[in-house]
């Protein structure tokens, strides 16, 4: 009987144990829904705005391939439009633009630089002379050519009466599909550029 006492005590403790673990883990499983219950709008409103946030992060990423070939498309355009395949279109453009505003070029002279994916840039050092309006009109026009030029500098070497003497820096590019067709130029084209420049 004894034996069976301590056997009955025994269950008993263990189902209080059991009892008083379950008690414990039904509490604690309360306090976590009550938490998330409580937590879940905020947390959702928290995901929902940093998903807002990475979609404003993407949206310039968004049709990419397309935006790629778009601007390699428009670059070729501009390429074929503005950029000359010669140093002669180059010079005939200066030549056409200094008789049209009665400038005098004493000197022209090319700089090139190697070639880049079919593009090579070329730096010009000009010496101008003119009234100072022709000379403004000159430059005016440069810039606005259909000949992409950019100037680099302008400096005032003279001054004499109403003739304005002007060292004139200018940048371009050369264009060509194959870098191999833009060799720099010649002394003859040279010469032929401070001849025609005269």
């Amino acid at each position: 009987m004894k034996k069976l006492i301590s056997l009955l005590n025994l269950h008993i403790a263990v189902a209080a144990v059991l009892l008083i673990l379950n008690l414990v883990l039904g509490v604690r499983l309360f306090l976590a829904w009550k938490t998330l219950h409580d937590a879940g709008p905020d947390e959702l409103q928290q995901q929902q705005t940093t998903l807002r946030a990475l979609q404003l992060e993407m949206n310039p990423l968004r049709g990419l391939p397309q935006k790629v070939t778009q601007s390699r498309s428009q670059a070729d355009e501009f390429y074929a439009a503005r950029l000359p395949t010669a140093y002669s279109t180059i010079s005939s453009t200066i030549d056409d633009l200094k008789t049209k505003y009665s400038v005098r070029l004493t000197n022209l002279g090319y700089t090139p630089f190697p070639a880049t994916g079919g593009i090579a840039q070329v730096r010009l050092d000009a010496s101008l002379s003119g009234e100072y309006p022709a000379l403004m009109h000159f430059i005016n026009a440069l810039e606005r050519s259909k000949t992409f030029f950019l100037i680099s500098g302008i400096t005032l070497t003279g001054q004499q009466g109403g003739m304005v003497n002007l060292r004139l820096r200018l940048i371009t590019y050369l264009h060509a599909s194959d870098p191999n067709l833009l060799p720099p130029p010649s002394d003859a084209e040279q010469t032929a550029g401070e001849e025609g420049a005269q």
